[in-house]
């Protein structure tokens, strides 16, 4: 299994944004200091999710980060991506990790189920993801994961966590606080006026927690 750095802010891509827009963006979020980024796209066409998915790649790696695809095996390998992030209907994380070999990261989403969380790092995932922590624009029904659960993946798994939902500035210092890895964030930093700016803000929340 991977051992990445997994620590900080997490980008995941908006939808509905014209490409251009959407490289921009990214290359902003990247030079404010992000290093983990999710490609997250339902609704494009394949070749222009492919397409995004390279031009993603070659920006991640001129800035370091690590790029992650959201749901699609094929296309991670295809651009030869870091890993993936699966949800619970999304893949077999077994057959996953037997597909991508122990280097690449794999995420999955456990939502406010720990139990869940127990079963994806056995079967070889890096990172585990809970929310929605807060009232999400992005899934405004999903389920709210409790605080507490980044406190039992601390003290009970040996795999990275996640927190995501509704994650803005002004409500991300108590998920740190509580064990939070990584902060998964869509809203709050692509809608930012200055997302470089932005995205240096939550990284300093990281290093403040540390020091």
């Amino acid at each position: 299994m991977a051992q990445p750095e997994l620590r900080g802010l997490y980008a995941i891509t908006p939808e509905r944004s014209e490409r251009a827009y959407l490289l921009s963006d990214v290359e902003a979020a990247l030079a404010g200091g992000c290093r983990i980024l999710q490609y997250r796209d339902k609704s494009s066409s394949m070749v222009e999710r492919v397409a995004r998915a390279h031009a993603l790649r070659t920006l991640t790696r001129h800035f370091d980060a690590k790029l992650l695809i959201n749901d699609d095996l094929l296309l991670c390998q295809l651009v030869d991506a870091d890993g993936v992030h699966l949800g619970l209907e999304d893949g077999n994380l077994q057959l996953a990790r037997a597909l991508l070999g122990p280097q690449r990261i794999i995420g999955a989403s456990c939502y406010a189920d720990f139990a869940l969380a127990e079963t994806a790092a056995a079967a070889g995932a890096d990172y585990v993801a809970f929310g929605a922590v807060y009232p999400s624009p992005t899934k405004p029904a999903a389920v709210r994961a409790p605080v507490d659960l980044f406190f039992q993946a601390k003290n009970r798994l040996t795999v990275k966590s996640c927190a995501i939902g509704g994650i803005t500035l002004a409500n991300a210092t108590p998920l740190i606080a509580a064990g939070a890895d990584m902060l998964a964030v869509i809203t709050d930093l692509f809608a930012a006026p200055d997302i470089a700016v932005r995205a240096a803000q939550y990284q300093q929340l990281f290093q403040e927690a540390q020091s």
